[in-house]
């Protein structure tokens, strides 16, 4: 539940951000807020086809071998979580500033309504589309039931749009950067223990063999069992017996994720590169 809500949380935020800058910076105009609902609806229509098309092409794979299969699904989710995070710290302030330049062309009558709909419906199916991929790799993970995902995913959807319209009210005066660098640091977190499950499934199809010494032994004070090492598991990747390839992978990809997002975040504006 926890992955899943974090992940949902983190996106919707995301989309809310995109559609909050476009409604004030549109606010006076008539009728858009109907043409930014059509672009809500329509993105959210996009990323249930990318879900359904998600599952056509898992049923197509699993031919291959259920373990192969699992890292594979897994590999991919951690790439996109780590990209996510790159692209986003890379690009988040200038997606603002291009939003508030679209609501004031729309505001002054340079630009139609329509602009208001297609850009929002980007917006969500972008996120949405994110969302269908990323939560697919928990499926694939083991990690919540669906039950539990459902619950996770209502929890984030209702958080993530609470903060983003306290947001856009002038409600809440935390700084957006902060709220995503909270949950960067949570999703490279759940990429890099997503990156050593895989690991653990290609070791059990025989495809790495090596470094397979168990690290430690924490299974007498904390198990994956129970309910507190469930939670760590899904929220940094924790395992009571991790082996040595595993171990290697978890900080590797923790490292990278966080090396890239340095390099590709932009300057403040004014310095000099």
């Amino acid at each position: 539940m926890l992955a899943t809500l974090i992940i949902v949380f983190r996106e919707i935020i995301e989309a809310g951000l995109v559609v909050g800058i476009i409604l004030a910076t549109t606010r006076g105009v008539p009728r858009r807020g109907l043409w930014v609902t059509y672009g809500i609806i329509a993105g959210a229509f996009g990323a249930c086809l990318v879900a359904l098309f998600a599952d056509k092409i898992a049923g197509m794979m699993q031919g291959i071998g259920q373990e192969i299969f699992n890292a594979s699904i897994l590999i991919i989710a951690v790439f996109m979580l780590g990209w996510h995070n790159v692209w986003m710290a890379r690009h988040g302030r200038t997606i603002a500033v291009e939003m508030k330049e679209i609501g004031a062309k729309v505001a002054s009558g340079k630009r139609s309504l329509t602009a208001l709909t297609v850009v929002v419906g980007v917006a969500v199916l972008r996120e949405g589309s994110e969302i269908v991929l990323f939560l697919y790799g928990i499926i694939i993970s083991g990690n919540e039931t669906a039950s539990s995902m459902l619950i996770g995913g209502l929890i984030g959807l209702a958080l993530g749009a609470l903060i983003s319209a306290l947001m856009y009210f002038g409600l809440l005066r935390i700084p957006a950067r902060y709220l995503f660098s909270v949950t960067s640091w949570l999703i490279s977190l759940l990429a890099a223990g997503m990156a050593a499950q895989a690991i653990g499934f290609l070791q059990q199809a025989g495809i790495i063999n090596s470094l397979t010494h168990i690290v430690w032994d924490s299974s007498n004070i904390l198990s994956n069992g129970s309910i507190t090492g469930k939670a760590l598991h899904t929220l940094i990747g924790y395992t009571d017996r991790p082996n040595q390839m595993q171990l290697i992978i978890y900080i590797t990809t923790l490292v990278v994720i966080f090396i890239l997002m340095k390099i590709c975040k932009p300057a403040p504006y004014g310095s000099v590169k």
